[in-house]
């Protein structure tokens, strides 16, 4: 079994899983949202067969150490970390592949450091203009600047099930958010992959966040602490990836039922008002469903214009298809970075 490692920098201690041949190409694996590294675990064993691989927890999340979240620094916080880890790792080159809210830390990383990428990979990342509050292909914000976005627009029963660790309410979500529907984990990987998610610091400075009461529905906008005020479009635009000047090649995967991650997502307030489940005044048409595929693409095609390049890519599955799809993840994977099937 992968042994747990930690690591301290100035900025924190990380605490991280790693596998692999020191001298075989580097790929470093970032977890998403209410989740760890240990959601990469079932794929290390295939995975060291190529890869030196190292998989961080993000501030926040699993065993690394407990700090605050500026929400007005966007992702940069989780990047910053991430430059100082991959530093004391010794790593100048390597792949960096971001799940979820990864995807976004991923993506700023690239903005920040992309002449040290050898391979940008996207697995169901969140929309590059952030989670909630835009409209559009082009992520045209909502006003107020924040409006259904952030801290406010958790969902009250998850942060109960996390802060009163109820592993039946978290079970429901790991598989009816995170997996397709009847797909379930082996029973011990499961009660591993649930006890990651309850390892997520609560708070207003840690997950959901703090959030400011607005006028307009649906009465909440981003505050300025925590997780979803980071990924919020108010602080976590990271489209200027289509404008960075070393531009590494993108693989971008998404599953073809995600319930997270979509142009229709369960968890972003516009698809919820629609469909009635958070009650509104009709004709309140402000707040559309946010299209966070349409929008990546949209970024993606206009980094391909800026002489960058990309694929898309769905498999079968939901939210964390590369643990359903394994057999067609993990070929991908290496053809699009060692350049031939493994």
């Amino acid at each position: 079994m992968t042994q747990q490692s930690f690591l301290t920098t100035e900025r924190l201690t990380t605490a991280y899983f790693r596998a692999g041949k020191p001298d075989a190409p580097k790929l470093l694996l970032l977890h998403g949202n209410l989740s760890s590294s240990v959601f990469f675990l079932p794929l290390f064993p295939l995975l060291a067969q190529w890869f030196d691989v190292v998989a961080p927890d993000l501030r926040c999340f699993g065993d690394t150490e407990d700090l605050p979240i500026d929400a007005t620094r966007g992702y940069r916080d989780w990047s910053d970390d991430l430059a100082s880890f991959t530093d004391a790792l010794g790593w100048d080159q390597f792949a960096l592949a971001g799940w979820s809210m990864g995807g976004g830390v991923a993506m700023q990383y690239a903005i920040d450091h992309g002449q040290r990428l050898t391979g940008l990979i996207l697995l169901a990342p969140g929309s590059p203009y952030g989670f909630g509050g835009t409209k559009g292909a082009e992520g045209t914000p909502l006003f107020p600047p924040g409006l259904a976005s952030g801290g406010g627009c958790a969902n009250p029963q998850l942060v109960w099930a996390l802060s009163h660790h109820s592993r039946l309410l978290l079970r429901s979500a790991l598989n009816h958010l995170y997996f397709q529907p009847p797909f379930r984990m082996k029973s011990q990987w499961e009660d591993r992959l649930i006890d990651s998610i309850a390892r997520t610091r609560i708070g207003p400075d840690q997950y959901p966040g703090n959030y400011r009461l607005v006028p307009q529905w649906p009465f909440v906008a981003a505050g300025d602490r925590g997780i979803l005020n980071a990924i919020s479009p108010l602080y976590g635009d990271v489209s200027a990836l289509a404008h960075i000047h070393h531009k590494p090649p993108i693989l971008w995967i998404r599953g073809s039922n995600d319930l997270v991650v979509s142009d229709h997502s369960l968890l972003e307030f516009g698809e919820l008002g629609e469909h009635g489940m958070i009650p509104r005044l009709p004709g309140e048409l402000a707040v559309q469903p946010q299209p966070m595929v349409t929008q990546t693409r949209h970024v993606l095609d206009m980094y391909q214009k800026n002489a960058g390049s990309y694929q898309e890519l769905v498999l079968p599955g939901g939210h964390a298809f590369f643990l359903e799809s394994p057999q067609l993840f993990l070929p991908a994977l290496c053809t699009f970075l060692l350049g031939e099937d493994r």
